[in-house]
């Protein structure tokens, strides 16, 4: 057993308990009505109506009891379910937004949604199944008791037949574990695909990408069809063999205790009860071949999430904290082979990349997405790596060109969740220019944002975007491109009122909007991989064609 799955289950111990032996009762219950009917009949045959009215009596307590038993072990194996899901899903939800990152490498964020939701849930709904499963071994237990007690050869048939089955049973379902795990990858593989392209459907359209971008989810839709289907071959011809097997193994007690009774070896109401048990044990046949089902699916589920759970951090070193109070020095030496920057406290810089693959780069690195492989980065002369990623970002704010806007109000998405005071969050606002656009919704800073803000435009989004990064009033603020889709008289006005609420703090704006640059203290160019000029903006302009060609193009 995987640990997750060991682990789901440890955490709903008390509950499955609880639900284990309310459904071991009703199975007991079950098997008892068969046997309890035929030494009624026999009581009658043999004219005791007091023994007879005591044995109805007790067929009646026991139709009852296990009717509760299986409403409330229903209920309670339904909750260690759901529990145990819910709390997959939380490590799950951990695992991806810790501090240090990695669970997403190689993975999209649909394949994650998918291991956080369907995988999570095959993981609970094993909760339910070892529930089922204790319970019919018991039923089986007590059945073979019973046929003992009618007789011995038929009792040792199901005591020694049942181990034998189970262990096929187990064998047959192997190869539905394997397709159920590919099954699981390819649906996963389709949703992130999907996820994606409704993320970017504006960009597809744009693009005028339609049909590529179908295409493209078509063919990875037919690979999770065909996986879909194969499982579904799988899980099919496993039941029809369980179901099978089970069939032949009754009908080998069926057969005997009708040998028996021609020979007179059981009574009337024996030979009923016989009959009766052999027909119980249809109920935990068939409750082990769904449950070897879910087992299967469970296993194959639990190793994906165990993978993302497991997956190595993105960060592997760091646990210091930034010296008190930040000053905002920035010193960057050797990054992609040759990128070397000095960025003084309080000084707003502005950096121009060339290529566009340099400023994503830079952004990250300074974000601690990853660690650059060479060269280095410090703060306040201590470098990024041996510092811990939460207190680092909380020094230092690095916030990439596409962010997204979780649901809620404008204002908790300006205000982080109302983590930042509501004279921060306003000043924010209109630095940002995002006053305007609240002034457009129907309650302004009050309105609802759901399915992350699609309602809005891309320059609304910018604007509240650059509100919540302004907001936080982190000492050193990295942004990249904030006001790419927003109009050119915005953009100018959004440009004087930034650096008004960043005087004193370190500002890094790395962009090529004219607007911006105009309001930085000093401008510093990349190209091909170096820093190759160093100056004031409107100095650049005058004497840099390539800047100026860069720039104002």
């Amino acid at each position: 057993m995987s640990g997750v799955l060991r682990e789901a289950l440890k955490g709903q111990r008390r509950t499955l308990i609880l639900a284990t032996a309310m459904v071991t009762g009703h199975q007991a219950g079950e098997a008892a009505v068969p046997f309890l009917i035929g030494v009624i009949i026999d009581k009658a045959v043999d004219g005791g109506v007091d023994q007879l009215v005591l044995w109805l009596g007790v067929l009646a307590a026991v139709y009852v009891t296990l009717s509760y038993s299986y409403r409330w072990g229903a209920r309670f194996g339904e909750r260690a379910s759901e529990r145990a899901a819910h709390e997959l899903r939380m490590r799950i939800t951990r695992r991806v937004l810790h501090e240090r990152g990695g669970a997403e490498t190689d993975r999209m964020p649909g394949a994650l949604v998918s291991i956080a939701t369907s995988d999570a849930s095959r993981v609970g709904a094993v909760a339910v199944a070892v529930t089922y499963a204790i319970a019919a071994s018991f039923g089986l237990i007590f059945a073979a008791v019973l046929l003992l007690n009618i007789s011995i050869p038929l009792g040792l048939v199901v005591l020694l037949g049942t181990p034998p089955l189970l262990w096929l049973i187990r064998k047959v379902g192997e190869p539905l574990e394997e397709r159920s795990e590919v099954e699981q990858e390819h649906g996963a593989h389709a949703s992130g695909i999907a996820a994606d392209l409704v993320a970017g459907l504006r960009v597809v359209k744009g693009l005028r990408a339609e049909s590529a971008a179908v295409d493209r989810y078509r063919q990875r839709s037919r690979h999770a069809l065909t996986a879909t289907v194969r499982a579904a071959r799988a899980e099919a011809a496993y039941q029809g063999v369980v179901l099978s097997l089970s069939g032949a193994f009754l009908a080998v007690v069926a057969v005997v205790g009708g040998l028996f009774a021609v020979r007179g070896d059981l009574s009337v109401g024996q030979l009923i009860s016989t009959l009766g048990l052999a027909q119980f044990l249809v109920n935990p046949m068939s409750t082990f071949a769904w449950v070897g089902a879910d087992w299967a699916q469970g296993r194959a589920s639990a190793r994906r999430v165990q993978a993302v759970l497991d997956a190595p951090e993105a960060i592997k070193t760091g646990d210091q904290k930034p010296s008190r109070p930040v000053r905002g020095e920035l010193t960057i030496r050797g990054i992609r082979g040759g990128i070397d920057l000095d960025v003084a406290p309080g000084e707003l810089v502005g950096i121009v990349a060339s290529d566009p693959a340099d400023a994503a780069d830079l952004i990250r690195l300074l974000g601690r997405a990853y660690d650059p492989a060479d060269g280095r980065i410090e703060l306040d002369g201590r470098a990024l790596t041996v510092l811990a990623p939460e207190p680092l970002r909380a020094a230092l704010l690095a916030t990439e060109h596409h962010t997204d806007i979780f649901d809620g109000t404008v204002r908790d998405a300006v205000s982080l969740g109302g983590r930042a005071d509501a004279r921060t969050v306003a000043a924010a606002v209109i630095a940002a220019g995002a006053d305007e656009v609240a002034r457009t919704l129907p309650d302004g800073l009050d309105t609802m944002l759901d399915d992350r803000a699609r309602s809005l435009s891309g320059g609304q989004r910018q604007r509240i975007a650059l509100a919540r990064a302004l907001a936080g009033e982190p000492p050193v603020l990295v942004v990249h491109d904030p006001t790419t889709a927003v109009d050119a008289v915005t953009e100018a006005r959004i440009a004087g009122r930034l650096r008004t609420m960043r005087a004193g703090r370190t500002t890094v704006l790395i962009t090529t909007s004219p607007a911006l640059l105009a309001i930085t203290d000093r401008v510093i160019v990349v190209r091909d991989g170096k820093v190759r000029t160093d100056g004031t903006h409107a100095g650049l302009v005058a004497e840099d064609a390539e800047y100026r060609e860069t720039v104002l193009a």
